[in-house]
């Protein structure tokens, strides 16, 4: 199986599983920096993993990241509704 590297030389192993780049991202930069970074870390640190994957790769992971952002914007959308509903009864 292929990897990439963060900057500091952590693998991350390229399986598809998104969740994986963003707890290596989550520890790359903010863990790391004790919650101290700056957009501009986590944005130098996204385009630093980017640049190591194939078209097939960034199209596979956008995919997966479009679908579970799609997912969390449903359930929030439905909790705001519901909280909604809630007041008025």
């Amino acid at each position: 199986m292929r990897s990439i590297k963060t900057t500091s030389g952590t693998e991350i192993a390229l399986d598809g599983d998104l969740l994986a780049v963003l707890e290596a991202l989550f520890h790359e930069v903010t863990a790391r920096r004790e919650l101290e970074r700056s957009f501009e870390d986590l944005n130098r640190e996204i385009n630093h993993l980017i640049d190591q994957l194939t078209d097939d790769e960034r199209r596979a992971y956008l995919a997966e990241s479009l679908f579970l952002n799609q997912v969390k914007y449903e359930n929030d959308k439905l909790e705001a509704y519901l909280k909604k509903i809630g007041k008025t009864s």
